[in-house]
């Protein structure tokens, strides 16, 4: 078995959403002074690699809390977007190499490379989005989610995809992945476990890929 991180991590100086504020940490206790250390976190509910509810965009959908652990668990396989161009969109062209299984996995995860950008103002331009055509796709499949290692779905200051396909009420969109690239071929578990809080419209994850090897003696 293999276990890769798909979590950037989360610090000051990291890339966040145009228009909110980055994640502050101050320490609230220390093992000089107190004999054990604690941190005071604050950050926004769609810091860093994290997990989109319903509820984000829509004022009677699902909020996190209200769907089933197992929604933010399933088969996942990686769609290899990394050979196009700034701006360019991913079509159901990118999927036709590998649809039997696309169609049969819970999660697409789809891997622009994207995250090379990750600390600079270029993250934030003109990276690849899915187009309608693939939201439809994904929501006629009724996959479980959705996933990019782009700062949004949609394009900055847009959210047509993130309604269309969060409008069910079910499915769950997973941004600022990282090292998709590293995964290996074919289908493997995704786990993007949310925190448990009121009213969760979005949460920071540990998104990880397992994947089982079968060993020949």
């Amino acid at each position: 078995m293999k276990t890769i991180d798909l979590t950037h991590l989360i610090c000051p100086e990291m890339s966040v959403y145009p228009g909110t504020e980055g994640p502050q940490f101050s320490l609230a206790s220390t093992v000089e002074k107190d004999k054990f250390q604690e941190t005071v976190l604050s950050m926004y509910s769609h810091t860093g690699t994290h997990v989109d509810a319903p509820g984000h965009v829509f004022t009677d959908k699902a909020w996190l809390g209200d769907l089933d652990i197992g929604q933010f668990v399933g088969s996942a396989v990686v769609i290899d977007c990394r050979h196009l161009q700034a701006g360019e969109k991913i079509t159901m062209e990118c999927i036709a190499s590998c649809r039997e299984v696309a169609d049969k996995a819970d999660f697409l995860l789809f891997c622009t490379g994207w995250d090379r950008y990750w600390g600079t103002a270029e993250y934030f331009e003109n990276y690849p989005c899915i187009d309608e055509e693939v939201a439809q796709y994904l929501v006629r499949m009724g996959k479980k989610g959705v996933g990019t290692d782009t700062i949004s779905l949609d394009p900055v200051a847009s959210l047509k995809l993130h309604r269309i396909v969060l409008e069910g009420g079910r499915m769950v969109i997973v941004e600022n992945l990282t090292n998709l690239a590293s995964v290996p071929g074919g289908m493997f578990t995704f786990c993007a476990l949310p925190l448990k809080y009121p009213q969760a419209d979005g949460s920071p994850i540990r998104a990880i890929a397992i994947k089982e090897f079968t060993y020949v003696d």
